[in-house]
């Protein structure tokens, strides 16, 4: 019985100091539970920020929110009269809202629109006498999400134009927002860097009251004024379409953008018409006002399409580097490819990479003397005509997005599975099917009968 009865008292001792070695080692965290909180157009911000209980104002959600957190924005309209603090004078810069507070690495603030739900900011009854940013994000590691921005005003003629949403924050996600019909620019990125745009709409933005006269700075998109060795802006998913100005532009910029399966078309027009405005690129690449400026860097922009812009479609704008042009579409721009950079002397020289490109109708090229370019549509011989496209329509690329975000699947400058275009490209290190890449912004799924001809 001793025996038996040591025998024990050893094993709850050993017992013991096994559990007590489990408690010492389990980590424990010390991070808050995430939280969700709720705003409603008929919310009160004096309520407990539930779904049952919303707030009335974003303002009042980052007050709560700390990284991990998540804010709902249930379905209405969030009409702003008034900035943040006056306007000291008629040119300086005003806030409606401002999203200073930071989220983590990782661990973002969410402000997101409720599922199937569509809550609008809208700034047109805005009185202010001076330059309104409808939404300035300063703030970093933030996502928003299936926002509506809309309406931003110029209440004068003393200044270039107003934003709808401004950016100097980092390491931001901006995804599936719909941003249009600004006295200035949809959505313009200042000094920021690393943030992605994801799958959004920047259209009809027209700075009828810009200093510098109707239309000049009404862009899409734009990434300006990032300093050197910064993490890259990317736009992806994403379309610019009927803005006075650009549909994307990257003046201004010393850290690398990425633009890529991004869409942009009729730029450069008062919105709705045919009537010209500002400059009109689909894609502005680049530039530092006409000046060669040593600090430049390279761009990209790939598997992109540009149509009908009231300028060029893809544009060098006096960039002092060569960007890379890998597999996009240009319809009916003048000129489709326009690579017009500037060299160390000032001179105006060709600069650019150009890979897999496809150019039909309008003015197919420009200012190609320099560059770098091979297996593009026009280096080939290939004759062109609409045959080789399933659809060269130009209406209906603004329709609803994918349930997921992605851009709509449309026919229209795909090319026809008979195309001779198919499989004429050259591996540039990005995926593609078949042979080789195919020609244009959309590459071709292998038919199981070009798979068997394949073998």
């Amino acid at each position: 019985m001793r025996t038996v009865t040591t025998v024990i008292r050893v094993f709850l001792v050993v017992l013991a100091m096994v559990v007590s070695m489990a408690v010492v080692t389990v980590p424990v965290s010390t991070a808050a539970a995430a939280t969700t909180y709720f705003v409603a157009p008929n919310g009160d911000d004096a309520a407990a920020g539930t779904q049952a209980a919303p707030w009335a104002s974003i303002a009042r959600a980052q007050q709560a929110a700390r990284p991990g957190d998540t804010v709902y924005f249930r379905g209405g309209t969030y009409a702003y009269t008034r900035a943040e603090s006056g306007c000291p004078s008629q040119t300086a810069q005003v806030n409606a809202i401002t999203l200073g507070k930071s989220g983590g690495a990782g661990n973002p603030i969410r402000y997101w629109a409720y599922p199937d739900e569509k809550p609008v900011f809208t700034f047109s009854g805005m009185k202010d006498d001076c330059r309104i940013k409808g939404f300035n994000i300063s703030g970093s590691h933030l996502h928003l999400k299936g926002l509506e921005v809309v309406g931003v005003p110029q209440n004068n003629n003393r200044n270039h134009e107003s934003w709808g949403l401004w950016i100097s924050g980092n390491d931001n996600i901006f995804e599936l927002i719909n941003t249009h019909h600004h006295m200035g620019a949809g959505l313009f990125i200042s000094g920021g860097s690393g943030n992605l745009v994801l799958n959004s709409d920047s259209h009809d933005n027209y700075d009828r009251r810009s200093s510098n006269g109707a239309g000049e700075s009404g862009d899409g998109f734009g990434s300006h004024y990032t300093p050197a060795g910064r993490a890259s802006n990317v736009f992806r998913g994403c379309r610019a379409w009927w803005n006075s100005d650009d549909g994307f532009d990257l003046i201004s910029t010393y850290s690398p953008v990425l633009i890529e399966n991004s869409w942009a078309w009729r730029n450069g027009y008062v919105p709705g018409t045919t009537t010209g405005a500002g400059n009109g690129a689909g894609f502005k690449m680049g530039g530092f006002g006409g000046e060669y400026d040593a600090r430049a860097v390279k761009h990209t922009v790939r598997f992109s399409v540009a149509f009908l812009n009231k300028a060029a479609g893809f544009y060098a704008n006096h960039h002092p580097v060569a960007n890379d042009y890998f597999g996009n579409t240009s319809y009916g721009n003048r000129p489709d490819f326009d690579m017009r950079g500037i060299n160390s002397s000032g001179a105006s020289v060709g600069k650019g990479n150009l890979r897999n490109n496809l150019a039909y109708t309008g003015t197919l090229v420009a200012n190609m003397n320099g560059t770098t370019a091979s297996h593009n549509s026009w280096d080939l011989g290939v004759p062109l005509s609409d045959a080789q496209f399933r659809s060269v329509s130009t209406t209906g690329w603004n329709a609803p997005r994918q349930a997921g975000g992605d851009l709509p699947v449309l026919p229209h400058l795909r090319l026809a599975a008979n195309s001779a275009l198919i499989d004429k490209g050259t591996d540039v290190g990005l995926p593609y099917n078949g042979k080789a890449p195919d020609l244009g912004a959309f590459e071709q799924t292998v038919s199981l009968s070009r798979m068997n001809e394949e073998r």
